[in-house]
């Protein structure tokens, strides 16, 4: 009497690897996003209790310099010529689905410079938006 093997195809996976490995990843991913630097520039922002954030498009900063009412304008961490911060914050936000862009200034620059980008925003219909630090 010759005994045959059942030879049968089990068609199971096991999910416990790939979810060990996204969990893996997310702690991974969370961990490090708090080491982003948002203050590349070294600004000290005003405080503010507003815990909403926005995405992030393109940032502008404005910068005091050495000399009195003297400020250097960037666009990404790019330095720009005021003179030419309205097209060339345009032409970057051209390639964007979100027209906004965050204003990045020292506590102690003037309001004159705040309402300067808010009246290139207001004139191209961008959003704008103040970056803070949170209040302690």
């Amino acid at each position: 009497m010759a005994l045959k093997r059942r030879a049968t195809v089990k068609a199971e996976f096991s999910m416990s690897s790939m979810t060990d490995i996204v969990f893996t990843l997310l702690i991974f991913f969370l961990v490090t996003s708090t080491f982003v630097n948002p203050n590349a520039l070294n600004l000290n922002l005003p405080k503010s209790s507003n815990r909403e954030t926005a995405p992030k498009v393109v940032d502008v900063a404005v910068k005091p310099e050495e000399a009195e009412d003297t400020y250097t304008y960037y666009i990404n961490r790019t330095p720009v010529p005021e003179a030419e911060l309205e097209s060339r914050l345009r032409d970057t936000l051209a390639l964007s689905t979100e027209k906004t862009f965050t204003i990045s200034m020292d506590e102690d620059t003037p309001v004159k410079e705040l309402v300067k980008l808010m009246n290139i925003a207001k004139r191209n219909d961008f959003k704008a938006i103040m970056a803070t630090r949170p209040e302690e």
